[in-house]
Formats: C-alpha cells, sequence, structure tokens
C-alpha cells in the first residue's frame, strides 16, 4: 500500500440499511433515474460487482469509500464548497484533488470503464 495516498470514494446515497435497501431497489426499477452512478457502477441490487471487487483487492492504493453525509461530515469544515456527487478524490498526503468528476462518472456505462480510468490515472 502507497503511504498517505488514498482513493476517496464519495457516493451519493445515504449511509445504512433502509437507505441501502430503497437504492437497491431504485437500481433494479428505475436505473435511469438513479441519483449515484458510482453505486451503480459498483455495485449490482443484492452485491458489490466481481469486478470491482477483484480490483479493490489487487489494488495497492487504500481505499476509502463514504456515503454524503460521512463526506460532508469530514471535509465541510476544510473546503468552501463541496464537490458534485459522486466522486472520486485523490488524497495525496495533504492534498485533495478530483480524480474522476460527476459528470464521467454519469458518462460510464460498464464497471470495466471506471476500473481503466482509475487505473491509467494512477
Amino acid at each position: 500500500m502507497q503511504k498517505n495516498k488514498a482513493l476517496i470514494f464519495v457516493y451519493n446515497a445515504n449511509k445504512g440499511a433502509g437507505s441501502g435497501l430503497m437504492g437497491s431497489l431504485h437500481k433494479a426499477i428505475s436505473p435511469k433515474t438513479y441519483e449515484c452512478n458510482l453505486c451503480r457502477l459498483t455495485h449490482g441490487v443484492f452485491a458489490e460487482k466481481k469486478a470491482w471487487r477483484n480490483f479493490r483487492k489487487r489494488s495497492e492504493v487504500e481505499m476509502i469509500f463514504l456515503h454524503k453525509e460521512e463526506y460532508q461530515d469530514k471535509f465541510k469544515s476544510k473546503f468552501e464548497s463541496l464537490y458534485d456527487l459522486p466522486v472520486i478524490l485523490y488524497q495525496d498526503n495533504y492534498d485533495l484533488s478530483v480524480m474522476v468528476k460527476k459528470e464521467e462518472l454519469n458518462q460510464m456505462e460498464e464497471v470495466e470503464t471506471l476500473i481503466e480510468k482509475l487505473e491509467t490515472r494512477l
């Protein structure tokens, strides 16, 4: 694992079992109107997608996963304006930059596209 470097994945979803269940139902019934394409890319209706899980396990970069309220609590005091969610951030020591913006995530259809983008940018 690389020291002091991490990918921070911020989902546009609330934390909790109830929110997770409602999100899964929304993804299954109306995926085009679901507000978190990062969730849709990395998770199926009931579980994490196999390709994504394999990528996470073989990656040497630490990965941190936050729901929107966790992100707001952790970063609200550090930045005047928070990024549009979902977003993938890259933390290098104390510097934080955007790795993949909401607009890019929303254009992706397959988890493999996300994985390729992350591998290229790392």
